[in-house]
């Protein structure tokens, strides 16, 4: 419940924040607002008042929010006053110019609430991320399909399409959006060069995890009961150091040795109070004992925080809001290249909940928002009809031109892109409550 608490509370203020762009500078060209609605009220509203002109509401379908502008086919799609003659206070009656601001309205106001969300973090909690620095004073590990991919544990990313990352935590999103990783392998430079296909292969089979920390301390935390590794007589506290007399140092190399001994009995040198014990156990046909490693919190352990005064949290913020909108851009690059099947990985709401921590962190909850009000002002941006982008489109394409879309052909396309938009809604709404209930009968 708390997942879904956090959703409304963000998807609330980015909507109500988003429409209201579109309301003040309606407002601001004496354009008449005849509703302004949280979310939609196909059939009916939870609430709603009229206060002057404008009927405020709270729709029941938590998809989006819209503001009814008069003389305007938006997605209310009400197309009656568009055949009585055009009044001096509807949206058709004002300049093209002054459309175009009405329409970049809501978008505009998205970067704004970025930009002072993350100017107020940085300075008050400070500018924190995970240092790709210390992450990767091991080098790094790497699951069976970036190993796959051409990369090594033990490999050092230097930069991704020559450009190099400080964040950690932006490290495996510019690999999936680049090209060309040159790595530090054995005091060499190796370039790896990652193709659509195996890209594809990294987001579905992997994901983030396909590359980590390579840690050094292979510490028994936790033992599952009844498994191989009880039955051998590990305890918690132990570290290996050995394998059937080979040397082990790092948790991949155990992992590695492991695997090539499914099914099969091995020997661990174990460091047990200072003292080295030789406990043989059954490897799983899976390639494990049954044991939980000690393992560093990214954000205990690697996490580096940037103390910032107000003055230098303003440009931060604009450069953290500017390189979020790159990054939309790139990944939408990624979702249209068909061979990656990134497009299967697009969520809805219901999605990202379930992606939200089950605990109420407003640190957490003020810098998502921000980073969901970047991605809300790209996808708004989108020449898409039926979008604030697809209105703005056209209303440029008039300012070139001289030449005005009919209400009757802006019906028409504007039809067009709800089914669009509403087509691509029901997939991925689907495909999530699907994934949802599928988790739920498996116990995930």
């Amino acid at each position: 419940m708390i997942q879904v608490a956090q959703i409304l509370f963000i998807l609330s203020v980015l909507v109500i924040l988003h429409e209201f762009g579109h309301y003040i500078t309606a407002k601001m060209f004496k354009v008449r607002v005849e509703k302004f609605y949280l979310f939609m009220d196909a059939g009916f509203s939870l609430v709603k008042k009229k206060i002057g002109e404008t009927e405020w509401g709270i729709g029941w379908l938590p998809l989006g929010g819209y503001v009814k502008l008069s003389g305007m086919i938006d997605e209310s799609m009400d197309t009656e006053q568009m055949n009585a003659e055009a009044q001096p206070w509807e949206f058709r009656s004002k300049p093209a110019w002054q459309r175009l601001i009405i329409m970049l309205g809501g978008i505009i106001v998205n970067v704004i609430l970025a930009w002072l969300i993350f100017t107020i973090m940085y300075s008050t909690v400070g500018q924190k991320f995970i240092s790709t620095a210390k992450i990767q004073e091991n080098g790094l590990a790497f699951g069976e399909v970036g190993k796959k991919a051409g990369f090594r544990n033990g490999d050092k990313i230097i930069s991704v399409d020559g450009k190099h990352q400080p964040s950690f935590n932006r490290m495996t999103l510019d690999v999936l959006l680049g090209d060309k990783v040159e790595v530090e392998r054995n005091g060499d430079k190796v370039d790896v060069i990652l193709t659509d296909e195996m890209k594809g292969e990294i987001i579905s089979k992997e994901g983030k995890e396909f590359l980590g920390p390579r840690t050094n301390n292979i510490k028994i935390d936790s033992i599952v009961p009844s498994s191989n590794a009880m039955k051998a007589g590990l305890k918690v506290g132990d570290n290996i150091v050995e394998v059937n007399n080979s040397k082990i140092i790092f948790f991949d190399e155990l992992r590695d040795a492991l695997a090539r001994f499914k099914n099969d009995s091995v020997v661990l040198s174990v460091n047990r109070n200072n003292k080295i014990l030789n406990i043989k156990a059954l490897v799983t046909k899976e390639g494990t004992l049954g044991f939980v490693q000690n393992t560093k919190s990214l954000k205990n352990d690697y996490e580096v925080n940037n103390k910032l005064s107000f003055v230098q949290s303003v440009p931060a913020a604009v450069k953290e809001s500017w390189a979020l909108l790159v990054y939309n851009v790139k990944q939408f690059k990624l979702i249209l290249r068909p061979k990656t099947e990134a497009y299967k990985h697009v969520q809805s709401p219901i999605g990202i909940a379930r992606r939200l921590p089950d605990t109420w962190d407003w640190e957490f909850i003020w810098n998502f928002t921000a980073l969901f009000s970047i991605g809300l002002a790209f996808m708004n941006l989108l020449p898409i009809p039926g979008l604030d982008g697809g209105h703005a489109l056209f209303t440029i394409v008039e300012m070139i031109t001289g030449r005005k879309l009919s209400d009757k052909a802006a019906g028409y396309v504007q039809t067009f892109g709800m089914i669009i938009l509403l087509t691509l809604m029901a997939l991925t709404f689907g495909k999530d409550i699907y994934q949802w209930v599928m988790d739920i009968i498996t116990k995930k």
